[in-house]
């Protein structure tokens, strides 16, 4: 629908790093609906606290790496934009409180265990400052409860980075002793049968792809899930992005015994590039994504009442479960792939 003459367009800002191909193809593709958004890389300086943020909505891809664009994100939010993904949100997320999560809400997860620090700051004492620490660790008895092959990764981290695959005990120490300032979690290795990363766009549009983890690349191939696995890979990643409130997300089943174990669903900027993506799914992403941007701004939606966590995380909180809400739902468009 073409915007009404003299209405001024909403604005979207795009917040990016080093990727060349989905943002100049978003923006094309919400240009030529000609619906009055536009989208373009938002510019940001220096910013007094009631300086109002000038996008309608922000779409947030880097500031996991730029910690001044989240707390500039923070300011957003408050001043109304709707900001993809949530910073507040983002910002509390972390794999241990995943897996917790999704175990509350019903959807298959690996045992997984939070581990203290190896190391700490300057002027962190352990004597004196870490008295309320069990030491030492009882690595055997993890081992027993977690299995082998275990994970070991960051609690924080993303794209592959310090994910360790332990065949041993030994190999498990290692590892950690190595990890220093940062927080891991160990994970129970789910021997698969399939594998699918799913992109997830405005906590309704599902797109699960098969995946490669040892090549690291996906396979176009549509027909990869049978009708009863792909109905419940499609309806466990939406349990737990609308648990999120992430609009923008990556999730990745681990499938085994017909069982999809979520392993891995704290991805708020996931890959969008054309080469990782391949061309055909490169072209869903860009299309559900401008779906998003010009329904944010077009029906904005006030984030600051998502804030309410019992609610939005549907958990056993006062002897009751609340469902997960759902987003409005957007403009259904031809599926691409394996059908939500």
């Amino acid at each position: 629908m073409a915007r009404l003459t003299g209405t001024a367009p909403k604005r979207v800002g795009l917040i990016l790093g080093r990727e060349w191909s989905f943002p100049p193809a978003l923006i094309e593709e919400v240009a030529k609906r000609d619906e009055g958004v536009t989208v373009e890389y938002a510019r940001i300086g220096a910013t007094l606290m009631d300086q109002p943020c000038p996008y309608d909505v922000v779409i947030d891809r880097i500031s996991h790496e730029v910690p001044f664009y989240r707390t500039w994100l923070k300011k957003a939010l408050l001043d109304g934009a709707t900001v993809v993904n949530n910073p507040f949100m983002w910002s509390a997320d972390d794999k241990f409180f995943g897996a917790a999560l999704a175990t509350k809400l019903g959807v298959a997860s690996p045992k997984t265990v939070a581990l203290p620090n190896k190391s700490y700051v300057p002027g962190i004492v352990p004597s004196e400052s870490l008295r309320n620490l069990e030491y030492p660790l009882d690595w055997e008895g993890l081992v027993r409860e977690i299995g082998m092959p275990c994970i070991l990764k960051d609690a924080h981290g993303g794209g592959w980075k310090e994910v360790y695959v332990c065949r041993s005990l030994d190999e498990l120490l290692h590892n950690y002793d190595r990890s220093g300032l940062l927080t891991m979690v160990v994970q129970e290795y789910i021997q698969w049968e399939q594998f699918v990363r799913c992109l997830c766009i405005g906590q309704e549009e599902i797109l699960p792809m098969k995946y490669d983890p040892r090549e690291r690349r996906y396979l176009v191939e549509h027909a990869h899930l049978s009708p009863e696995v792909g109905s419940r890979v499609v309806q466990d990643a939406r349990t737990l992005v609308r648990a999120l409130g992430y609009d923008m997300n990556s999730i990745e089943f681990a499938i085994r015994d017909g069982i999809p174990y979520a392993i891995d669903f704290m991805n708020p900027a996931p890959d969008m590039d054309i080469n990782s993506l391949t061309p055909h799914y490169f072209e869903w992403v860009v299309g559900r994504m401008a779906d998003l941007a010009i329904k944010l701004a077009l029906e904005p939606r006030p984030q600051a009442k998502e804030m309410r966590w019992h609610a939005l995380f549907g958990g056993d909180v006062g002897g009751h479960k609340p469902a997960a809400p759902a987003p409005p739902a957007m403009p259904r468009r031809p599926a691409a792939g394996h059908p939500a």
